[in-house]
């Protein structure tokens, strides 16, 4: 009987061992499978942060140009708005004259006298 106990304990380690070993290949298997989505993933990741990276930068870019762009037409403005408003200033001349200086380019003086029309002289 002792053979025969023997017999069934080797058939019960070896079938222990064989079902051991297929659990251990499939371990490793889901392992690789798992590693292998993991790296996949990662990549996708990083592929979706470098297009949304260089999105970001050209949008930064674009804002730069814009911003660059409305600082000129503000200088601009500005400027054409100083030809435009320019400065008055009242003068009290003795023959009654009132000076207007438009700007450093362009200055008019009207000048009147009693009963005679205004008179325009620029220079």
């Amino acid at each position: 009987m002792s053979v025969r106990i023997k017999a069934v304990v080797d058939k019960f380690v070896k079938e222990l061992t064989e079902a051991l070993q297929a659990d251990i290949q499939d371990r490793i298997m889901k392992e690789r499978e798992m590693q292998s989505y993991i790296e996949e993933r990662e990549r996708e990741v990083a592929e979706r942060e470098a297009a949304w990276k260089a999105e970001l930068s050209r949008r930064e870019a674009e804002i730069a140009r814009q911003e660059a762009r409305l600082k000129m037409e503000r200088e601009n403005l500005e400027k054409e708005k100083s030809v435009l408003m320019g400065t008055a200033s009242n003068q009290d001349n003795q023959d009654g004259a009132l000076e207007i200086t438009v700007s450093d380019t362009f200055a008019a003086l009207f000048s009147f006298q009693v009963g005679s029309p205004w008179k325009l002289r620029t220079w």
